[in-house]
């Protein structure tokens, strides 16, 4: 039935250019990922990211499509925009103006998105000034020893820096625009469809890194369960994302005149991974703020850098908790059980045996914990996966779980955003020759 319907989307003009203004700007961002910054030798770059590509060199560039090992002007990616909508939500827990603010409905979002912009400017300003500092240190150190291969910067100073930190920062800003305008005037979220494009991207050269890592020893048994291990990831992701408790609801019957209103029942959905794949990117984005710190010289900061490259348990247990940590905070920021019982309170509505009110707001907030639990484990332990498995098949597996996770929630947000835009063009296809009649027979 979804697939009949995805078939009439040539029918509907609407949907038919925001599909195509949404393509039209992946295109140009998957463009912008192939112009290097200036006074980069690239070839060197890709060399770099390549031989650390089991770490968080790796999942950073697997992030921004590869922009990194290109060191391209989309170097930064989406992340310095991830990470100030990370801030502004923790602020929000903590500062009454920021959380009033959230309240303030349409306006408040706006102001709060703009300084989610400034943030993202700030951060992009600090992190690239970062990976000039470190592109430097590769000079001096790691390309010493590289047998000739040259440097990855041709001259060195606060020439390069500044032209690096002007550059990156007007690339991030960029992405940020093209991502508001894809949600604006295309299909889905923006920001997520462009992390969705980047990781899809990579795929072709996963698999033909694998090929040549293992040219003339393919083992067709091993291929089988690793393929068979991402069909199931896939399963287990597609299972998870669209379950939902219900909770029962009864409306109060009413009497207004001679009609009686109410006494329907209806039931409260609640997800249980209610944060989708947001942990996961928030996770890996904190995971890969060490390695800025390090580049400038931060002490302590290359010993942890140290200690996440390695992987191993360390890595994971910090992922996993990391993970575990925003998938209960991220919750509690968007579901707030006060707010769902205040708002069944002057539906008069209520949960059948609970009282309304204080009651109900903690009945909610209990089940909304258990529930999540079993959310933020299942998180966890499909975005260890890759980890797992690069150990187990001793292969660098890079498009793993929470790559898997984060394209199928995208897609399935994706698919449900066009069926929404299918069924709002039927709808109006059914009522609008009834109006117009209707409205003919009354001149």
């Amino acid at each position: 039935m979804a697939f009949a319907n995805f078939a009439n989307i040539p029918k509907v003009p609407e949907l038919r250019k925001r599909l195509l203004f949404t393509l039209f700007m992946l295109a140009i961002y998957r463009v912008g990922v192939f112009i290097t910054a200036p006074g980069i030798d690239r070839n060197v770059m890709r060399s770099v990211v390549q031989r650390q590509s089991g770490g968080l060199l790796g999942m950073f560039n697997l992030f921004t499509g590869g922009a990194l090992e290109n060191l391209s002007i989309f170097a930064l990616g989406i992340m310095p925009y991830i990470s100030s909508s990370i801030i502004m939500q923790l602020l929000g827990t903590v500062y009454k103006p920021i959380d009033d603010m959230r309240r303030e409905g349409e306006q408040g979002r706006r102001k709060l998105d703009q300084y989610t912009r400034y943030g993202t400017v700030v951060l992009s300003i600090f992190q690239s000034f970062g990976i000039a500092m470190y592109l430097e240190g590769l000079n001096h150190h790691e390309m010493g020893g590289s047998g000739g291969m040259g440097d990855v910067v041709a001259n060195p100073g606060w020439a390069f820096r500044l032209m690096t930190i002007i550059t990156l920062t007007t690339g991030t800003a960029f992405i940020m625009w093209v991502g508001e305008q894809i949600t604006e005037r295309g299909v889905s979220n923006g920001i997520s469809l462009i992390i969705f494009a980047g990781i899809l991207s990579d795929l072709p050269s996963v698999a033909v890194g694998y090929v040549q890592q293992h040219e003339g020893n393919l083992q067709p048994l091993t291929i089988a369960s690793m393929l068979a291990l991402i069909v199931g990831t896939v399963a287990v992701v597609v299972f998870f994302e669209r379950a939902q408790r219900r909770i029962p609801i009864v409306y109060s019957r009413r009497q207004v005149g001679r009609r009686v209103y109410g006494g329907q029942t209806a039931h409260l959905p609640l997800k249980v991974n209610s944060a989708s794949m947001i942990p996961a990117i928030f996770a890996s984005s904190l995971l890969m703020f060490p390695a800025t710190l390090a580049n400038l010289n931060i002490p302590g900061m290359n010993n942890i850098q140290a200690v996440l490259n390695k992987g191993g348990w360390v890595f994971n247990t910090f992922y996993a908790l990391l993970i575990i940590f925003f998938c209960f905070f991220y919750t509690a920021v968007t579901v707030r059980p006060v707010d769902i019982a205040e708002n069944l309170k002057k539906q008069q509505a209520n949960v059948p045996g609970i009282r309304p009110g204080k009651q109900t707001a903690e009945y909610i907030d209990r089940v909304l914990t258990r529930i999540t639990l079993g959310g933020s484990l299942y998180v966890a332990a499909v975005c260890l996966i890759p980890n797992i498995a690069s150990a187990w098949y001793n292969v660098s597996f890079r498009f793993g779980g929470t790559s898997i996770m984060i394209v199928v929630g995208v897609a399935l947000d994706l698919s449900s955003s066009i069926e929404s835009h299918l069924i709002t063009h039927n709808y109006e296809g059914l009522t609008g020759p009834k109006v117009s009649r209707i409205r003919g027979r009354q001149v």
